[in-house]
């Protein structure tokens, strides 16, 4: 019997199959192959053109809007995000191809990232009995996505929360390689073929693989541990790719949850490819096109040569948040009895060229405006204002409040144990350059801002000489500047590409960061109750799961003693602070523990 989207969903947490839809009933292989079998010979070639559009990492970004500035969206580019602006451009696209010569796909990260997001995750759960459906799932019903790819962000909120957007989505989830850890099975639907129909008789079998991100073993480790593993995307596209083509397929596309550039923020944790799009592309014959996201980065077109076939691939990566479209066009010839692709090519549309579609901005415009209500409750007040501006280079107040406050949650929880009488340091990074806490009324959106990440806090036992390793690795953030001459500090940070949300700064010691010096022997004078760290003292670590779980690829941590944890997420433990609190006033706390420095001269 034919397997449609419900019987599908029902078993979907160990089937072994895709699902292949058309118009959301399956068509099994001997449809499809009947549908396509052609006749008639010597006449011209028959030609049909098509087009796949494509988003990426739209992180719970639904308006044009910033939930944490309370305002509309900006940026120095003028971009605009949002899925009522990729409404509009969807709907250009199918006015001009034709609807039914089009799909939309995504390739992941869609329910984490924004406080919509968070609200329907956290606040009003979508897995509430009798609860809402989430705004991601309601307008990307309406647009009419026919797939989406697992992304990492995906399992942030936990399985439930995920299996029940699953349940709203009128699209499979997809995610080859994410695996039932019992059973090695796929938990997800591995792939959707789609048929599109030509003026010719004969549809187009489009095949859509979706692999979602290995690193979720890592940052979601809590999560997913003991429940799902996730292999490489080579490996399971390897796999799956043969599978396709033997069913039928005319044309195969992957939606990969993973960047083309071939590097891993983990580092050797895992056997896999963090960034393994390209890879794929030249490792896997038989592919046309791969949807690449992950990475927040704009890829228009980008051909990659397949080793084995010689055939060019092209890739694609719109820009996050739905400031781009991807259009994925192709060019196909009848021959020999199927259809071959010709020609494959990609582009990206802008999404700050159109206007948000009224349909999408109606529907949800009540979730809009609850969300917005609940991000400006006042949780207290502060005496000064306290920007991140200057963090990534500077020691500031508002870094030092969130050290502080996790210091003090985890000396409570440790008060009266083994480990009570140990000094208790903490780690926090600058997310944000733009997160502010204002004098006056503080905000839940103040807070979301300066926390944007739904890391946890745990407790881990590190030594003073593994403390000096871990700085010295936080330190190759910096660029190797000589001394003597100005220091610009533009140009100061982010070496490696390393991104400022792993750089991390200690409270509870205090250090000099010679960036005169190369990376490796940069910290000095680390001392702790002003005298110098001894490499055998032992020291309690306050740090997120993130980093806990291998995030970044810090040395020593994930491998360390945890001596405690908990589930409730920072940013709403330093909302509870400063509630409690009342007033935030960074004299009571604020302190410079660390500064850079050149041959002992401080920079700034």
């Amino acid at each position: 019997m034919p397997l449609n989207r419900r019987t599908f969903l029902g078993s979907s947490a160990a089937a072994g199959a895709g699902v292949a839809l058309e118009g959301g009933v399956g068509v099994g292989p001997a449809a499809a192959s009947e549908a396509a079998r052609g006749h008639g010979h010597g006449r011209p070639s028959k030609r049909y053109s098509f087009t796949v559009m494509g988003t990426t990492d739209l992180h719970g970004n639904v308006f044009n809007w910033d939930y944490f500035t309370d305002q509309e969206f900006d940026d120095a580019a003028g971009n605009d995000v949002g899925l009522a602006k990729i409404s509009t451009l969807v709907d250009q696209i199918r006015a001009d191809r034709g609807r039914r010569n089009t799909l939309l796909i995504d390739a992941g990260d869609t329910i984490q990232g924004t406080q919509l997001s968070y609200y329907y995750a956290k606040i009003d759960p979508i897995t509430a009995k009798r609860g809402p459906v989430h705004p991601m799932a309601q307008a990307m019903n309406k647009i009419g996505y026919d797939a989406a790819a697992l992304g990492n962000h995906e399992f942030n909120y936990g399985i439930p929360v995920l299996r029940k957007f699953e349940e709203q989505c009128d699209f499979p989830l997809l995610g080859a390689n994410a695996l039932d850890a019992k059973s090695l099975r796929p938990a997800f639907a591995p792939y959707v073929i789609k048929r599109v129909r030509t003026p010719f008789g004969r549809d187009v079998r489009v095949a859509v693989l979706g692999l979602t991100n290995p690193g979720v073993a890592i940052w979601d480790k809590v999560n997913v541990g003991g429940k799902l593993v996730f292999p490489g995307l080579e490996e399971q596209a390897a796999k799956w790719v043969p599978k396709l083509r033997s069913m039928g397929a005319d044309v195969v596309i992957v939606s990969a949850h993973s960047g083309a550039s071939g590097t891993s923020s983990y580092g050797d944790q895992l056997p896999y490819v963090e960034n393994a799009a390209a890879l794929v592309a030249e490792q896997v014959p038989g592919i046309d096109a791969i949807l690449v996201g992950h990475a927040h980065q704009e890829i228009p077109e980008q051909f990659v040569t397949n080793k084995e076939t010689g055939k060019r691939v092209v890739l694609s990566e719109p820009l996050m948040w739905g400031q781009r479209l991807t259009l994925f066009d192709f060019d196909l010839v009848w021959e020999k009895g199927r259809w071959v692709v010709e020609r494959a090519g990609a582009s990206v549309l802008n999404s700050n060229t159109v206007e948000e579609d009224p349909r999408i901005t109606s529907l949800l415009g009540d979730e809009h405006a609850k969300v917005v209500a609940y991000v400006n409750q006042v949780i207290g007040t502060s005496v000064v204002a306290m920007s991140t501006a200057d963090a990534p280079w500077k020691d500031e107040p508002v870094i030092d409040l969130i050290n502080l406050v996790q210091a003090e949650t985890v000396g409570a929880a440790l008060a009266g144990g083994e480990y009570a009488e140990l000094p208790v340091l903490s780690q926090a990074a600058c997310f944000s350059r733009t997160a502010v806490i204002p004098a006056g009324d503080v905000t839940i959106k103040d807070a979301a801002g300066l926390y944007p990440f739904e890391n946890t806090l745990e407790a881990r036992l590190l030594t003073g000489a593994q403390l000096k390793e871990y700085l010295e690795y936080s330190a190759r953030y910096y660029v190797q500047t000589a001394a003597g001459g100005p220091v610009d500090t533009s140009k100061l940070t982010n070496a490696e590409d390393i991104p400022d949300y792993n750089y991390d700064v200690v409270s509870g010691v205090t250090y000099d960061i010679d960036i005169a010096q190369p990376a490796g022997s940069r910290i000095v004078d680390l001392s702790f109750d002003g005298a110098p760290v001894d490499p055998a003292a032992e020291f309690v670590f306050a740090v997120n799961n993130y980093r806990a779980s291998g995030g970044g690829n810090f040395p020593h941590v994930p491998g360390a003693k945890q001596l405690w944890a908990n589930s409730d997420e920072i940013r709403n433990t330093i909302i509870e602070w400063v509630q409690e609190k009342g007033s935030v006033d960074p004299a009571e706390f604020a302190s410079v523990d660390w500064r850079l420095t050149r041959d002992g001269e401080p920079v700034f």
